[in-house]
Protein backbone atom coordinates (compact mmCIF):
# COMPACT_ATOMS: atom_id res chain seq x y z
CA UNK A 1 0.00 0.00 0.00
CA UNK A 2 3.03 2.53 0.81
CA UNK A 3 4.37 1.69 -2.72
CA UNK A 4 1.35 2.37 -4.03
CA UNK A 5 1.15 5.87 -1.91
CA UNK A 6 4.44 6.89 -2.96
CA UNK A 7 3.68 6.13 -6.40
CA UNK A 8 0.13 8.25 -6.79
CA UNK A 9 2.35 11.06 -5.31
CA UNK A 10 4.80 11.00 -7.90
CA UNK A 11 2.53 10.62 -10.27
CA UNK A 12 0.51 13.47 -8.94
CA UNK A 13 4.14 15.85 -8.35
CA UNK A 14 4.86 15.22 -12.16
CA UNK A 15 1.46 15.94 -13.32
CA UNK A 16 1.54 19.61 -11.25
CA UNK A 17 5.28 20.26 -12.88
CA UNK A 18 3.71 19.27 -16.13
CA UNK A 19 1.14 21.37 -15.84
CA UNK A 20 3.31 24.53 -14.66
CA UNK A 21 5.74 23.64 -17.59
CA UNK A 22 2.69 23.93 -20.04
CA UNK A 23 1.72 27.51 -19.06
CA UNK A 24 5.00 28.61 -18.75
CA UNK A 25 5.04 27.73 -22.55
CA UNK A 26 1.94 28.91 -23.22
CA UNK A 27 3.19 32.65 -21.91
CA UNK A 28 6.38 32.53 -23.61
CA UNK A 29 4.73 32.12 -26.68
CA UNK A 30 2.46 34.52 -26.68
CA UNK A 31 5.06 36.89 -25.43
CA UNK A 32 7.08 35.44 -28.69
CA UNK A 33 3.88 35.72 -30.99
CA UNK A 34 3.72 39.88 -29.89
CA UNK A 35 6.96 40.77 -30.08
CA UNK A 36 7.08 39.98 -33.81
CA UNK A 37 3.31 41.35 -34.35
CA UNK A 38 4.09 44.33 -32.57
CA UNK A 39 7.68 44.96 -34.35
CA UNK A 40 5.82 44.59 -37.54
CA UNK A 41 6.59 41.10 -38.60
CA UNK A 42 9.96 41.65 -37.94
CA UNK A 43 11.45 37.98 -37.26
CA UNK A 44 15.62 38.47 -36.85
CA UNK A 45 15.90 38.84 -33.02
CA UNK A 46 19.04 41.85 -33.88
CA UNK A 47 16.38 43.83 -35.27
CA UNK A 48 13.50 43.51 -33.21
CA UNK A 49 14.32 44.09 -29.53
CA UNK A 50 11.15 42.97 -27.89
CA UNK A 51 11.54 39.40 -29.88
CA UNK A 52 15.22 39.17 -28.52
CA UNK A 53 13.84 39.75 -24.87
CA UNK A 54 11.47 37.20 -25.49
CA UNK A 55 13.65 34.66 -26.78
CA UNK A 56 15.66 34.76 -24.35
CA UNK A 57 12.20 34.30 -22.12
CA UNK A 58 11.46 31.39 -23.76
CA UNK A 59 14.83 29.85 -23.30
CA UNK A 60 14.30 30.68 -19.61
CA UNK A 61 11.82 28.15 -19.28
CA UNK A 62 14.09 25.81 -21.03
CA UNK A 63 11.94 25.88 -24.28
CA UNK A 64 13.24 24.17 -27.07
CA UNK A 65 14.71 26.03 -29.74
CA UNK A 66 12.82 24.30 -32.69
CA UNK A 67 9.24 25.71 -30.42
CA UNK A 68 10.86 28.77 -30.98
CA UNK A 69 11.26 28.72 -34.87
CA UNK A 70 8.08 27.62 -35.18
CA UNK A 71 6.21 29.90 -32.98
CA UNK A 72 8.19 32.97 -34.82
CA UNK A 73 7.35 31.44 -38.41
CA UNK A 74 3.99 31.35 -37.01
CA UNK A 75 3.28 34.71 -35.62
CA UNK A 76 5.16 35.88 -39.18
CA UNK A 77 3.22 33.95 -41.47
CA UNK A 78 -0.37 34.83 -43.45
CA UNK A 79 -3.62 33.62 -41.04
CA UNK A 80 -1.16 33.64 -37.88
CA UNK A 81 -3.38 34.12 -34.52
CA UNK A 82 -3.38 37.39 -33.74
CA UNK A 83 -2.59 37.57 -30.29
CA UNK A 84 -2.68 41.38 -28.41
CA UNK A 85 -0.93 42.54 -25.40
CA UNK A 86 -2.97 44.58 -23.06
CA UNK A 87 -2.39 46.05 -19.52
CA UNK A 88 -4.65 46.46 -16.60
CA UNK A 89 -5.04 48.63 -13.53
CA UNK A 90 -6.21 46.99 -10.64
CA UNK A 91 -6.08 47.26 -6.84
CA UNK A 92 -6.35 44.24 -4.36
CA UNK A 93 -7.57 44.39 -0.77
CA UNK A 94 -5.65 47.06 1.34
CA UNK A 95 -5.11 49.45 -1.24
CA UNK A 96 -2.53 47.58 -2.59
CA UNK A 97 -2.06 48.77 -5.95
CA UNK A 98 -1.79 46.53 -9.09
CA UNK A 99 -0.68 46.30 -12.39
CA UNK A 100 -1.95 43.05 -14.73
CA UNK A 101 -0.43 42.32 -17.76
CA UNK A 102 -1.76 39.79 -20.28
CA UNK A 103 -1.62 38.54 -23.66
CA UNK A 104 -4.75 37.57 -25.60
CA UNK A 105 -6.69 36.43 -28.19
CA UNK A 106 -10.21 37.23 -26.93
CA UNK A 107 -10.04 40.86 -24.99
CA UNK A 108 -13.54 39.90 -23.46
CA UNK A 109 -12.70 36.70 -22.38
CA UNK A 110 -9.65 38.23 -20.55
CA UNK A 111 -11.04 41.01 -18.99
CA UNK A 112 -14.02 39.28 -17.62
CA UNK A 113 -11.29 36.70 -16.13
CA UNK A 114 -9.62 39.21 -14.59
CA UNK A 115 -12.56 40.95 -13.18
CA UNK A 116 -13.87 38.01 -11.72
CA UNK A 117 -10.29 36.93 -9.69
CA UNK A 118 -10.00 40.73 -8.71
CA UNK A 119 -13.62 40.89 -7.18
CA UNK A 120 -13.72 36.98 -5.55
CA UNK A 121 -10.43 38.03 -3.93
CA UNK A 122 -11.37 40.84 -2.40
CA UNK A 123 -9.74 43.74 -5.27
CA UNK A 124 -11.32 45.52 -8.17
CA UNK A 125 -10.47 47.16 -12.11
CA UNK A 126 -9.46 50.32 -11.62
CA UNK A 127 -9.59 53.06 -15.04
CA UNK A 128 -6.62 53.03 -17.30
CA UNK A 129 -3.72 54.58 -15.65
CA UNK A 130 -5.05 54.49 -11.67
CA UNK A 131 -2.18 52.85 -10.73
CA UNK A 132 0.43 52.86 -13.36
CA UNK A 133 2.16 56.36 -12.22
CA UNK A 134 3.16 54.38 -9.30
CA UNK A 135 5.53 52.46 -10.47
CA UNK A 136 8.47 52.84 -12.66
CA UNK A 137 9.44 50.58 -15.62
CA UNK A 138 12.82 49.63 -15.41
CA UNK A 139 15.18 46.68 -16.69
CA UNK A 140 16.36 44.09 -14.95
CA UNK A 141 18.48 40.95 -15.31
CA UNK A 142 19.94 38.30 -12.63
CA UNK A 143 23.48 37.46 -11.68
CA UNK A 144 24.48 34.09 -9.73
CA UNK A 145 26.78 34.95 -6.63
CA UNK A 146 29.38 33.38 -8.03
CA UNK A 147 31.79 36.29 -7.90
CA UNK A 148 32.14 38.98 -5.34
CA UNK A 149 29.61 42.12 -5.10
CA UNK A 150 32.58 44.53 -5.79
CA UNK A 151 33.75 42.56 -9.07
CA UNK A 152 30.15 42.50 -10.31
CA UNK A 153 29.43 46.65 -9.16
CA UNK A 154 32.68 47.67 -11.22
CA UNK A 155 31.46 46.24 -14.15
CA UNK A 156 27.91 46.88 -14.18
CA UNK A 157 28.40 50.18 -13.56
CA UNK A 158 30.93 51.20 -16.00
CA UNK A 159 28.29 49.78 -17.86
CA UNK A 160 25.45 52.29 -17.01
CA UNK A 161 23.75 49.85 -14.65
CA UNK A 162 21.37 52.15 -12.11
CA UNK A 163 21.28 49.78 -9.46
CA UNK A 164 22.58 46.79 -8.12
CA UNK A 165 20.96 44.53 -4.94
CA UNK A 166 22.30 41.53 -3.24
CA UNK A 167 19.69 39.06 -2.96
CA UNK A 168 19.92 34.99 -1.14
CA UNK A 169 21.10 33.63 -4.02
CA UNK A 170 21.67 36.01 -7.26
CA UNK A 171 22.44 40.08 -7.49
CA UNK A 172 19.75 41.70 -9.17
CA UNK A 173 20.99 44.79 -11.67
CA UNK A 174 18.58 47.21 -12.50
CA UNK A 175 19.10 49.42 -15.96
CA UNK A 176 17.12 51.94 -17.54
CA UNK A 177 14.53 50.24 -20.17
CA UNK A 178 16.38 52.12 -23.11
CA UNK A 179 19.71 50.36 -21.79
CA UNK A 180 19.06 46.72 -20.20
CA UNK A 181 20.36 44.94 -23.65
CA UNK A 182 23.44 47.17 -23.87
CA UNK A 183 24.37 46.63 -20.00
CA UNK A 184 23.51 42.50 -20.60
CA UNK A 185 25.77 42.60 -23.32
CA UNK A 186 28.72 44.32 -21.62
CA UNK A 187 27.59 41.63 -18.84
CA UNK A 188 28.19 38.88 -20.83
CA UNK A 189 31.29 39.92 -22.52
CA UNK A 190 33.02 39.77 -18.76
CA UNK A 191 32.01 36.70 -18.45
CA UNK A 192 29.24 37.51 -15.77
CA UNK A 193 26.25 34.07 -16.69
CA UNK A 194 22.78 35.73 -16.61
CA UNK A 195 20.06 33.37 -15.29
CA UNK A 196 17.34 35.97 -16.21
CA UNK A 197 16.53 39.40 -18.28
CA UNK A 198 13.70 41.58 -18.56
CA UNK A 199 11.18 44.40 -17.79
CA UNK A 200 9.42 45.13 -14.32
CA UNK A 201 7.35 47.82 -13.01
CA UNK A 202 9.02 48.74 -9.72
CA UNK A 203 6.91 50.41 -7.34
CA UNK A 204 7.56 54.11 -5.87
CA UNK A 205 6.22 53.86 -2.97
CA UNK A 206 5.29 50.18 -0.96
CA UNK A 207 2.48 49.34 1.35
CA UNK A 208 3.21 46.98 4.28
CA UNK A 209 0.46 44.69 5.54
CA UNK A 210 0.59 42.40 8.34
CA UNK A 211 0.79 38.70 7.66
CA UNK A 212 -2.74 37.48 7.47
CA UNK A 213 -3.66 40.41 5.54
CA UNK A 214 -0.15 39.85 3.32
CA UNK A 215 -1.28 36.28 2.55
CA UNK A 216 -4.50 36.97 1.36
CA UNK A 217 -3.01 39.83 -0.63
CA UNK A 218 -0.12 36.78 -2.32
CA UNK A 219 -4.07 34.73 -2.62
CA UNK A 220 -5.10 37.10 -5.06
CA UNK A 221 -1.86 37.80 -6.76
CA UNK A 222 -1.39 34.22 -7.32
CA UNK A 223 -4.72 33.59 -8.55
CA UNK A 224 -4.75 36.05 -11.28
CA UNK A 225 -1.10 34.64 -12.50
CA UNK A 226 -2.60 31.27 -13.22
CA UNK A 227 -4.81 32.41 -15.57
CA UNK A 228 -3.47 32.01 -18.96
CA UNK A 229 -4.21 35.02 -20.50
CA UNK A 230 -1.73 36.61 -17.67
CA UNK A 231 1.81 37.62 -18.18
CA UNK A 232 2.95 39.36 -15.27
CA UNK A 233 1.33 41.05 -12.37
CA UNK A 234 3.54 43.46 -10.39
CA UNK A 235 1.77 44.82 -6.87
CA UNK A 236 3.28 48.09 -4.57
CA UNK A 237 3.31 45.26 -1.67
CA UNK A 238 6.34 45.69 0.37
Amino acid sequence: MSGHSKWSKVKHQKATTDVAKAAAFTKASRAIMVAVQNGGGLTDPDDNFHLRLAIEQARAVNMPKENITRIIEKAAGEGGSSITSVTYDGYGPFGVALIIETTTDNIKRTVSFVKQALEYNGGSMASPGATSYLFNKRGLFTVPKTQSYDALFSVACDAGADDIVEKDDVFEIYTKPTELMQVKSVMEKKDFPITMVGFIMDPIVTVSLSQDKRQQMETLIETLEELDDVQTVYSNLE
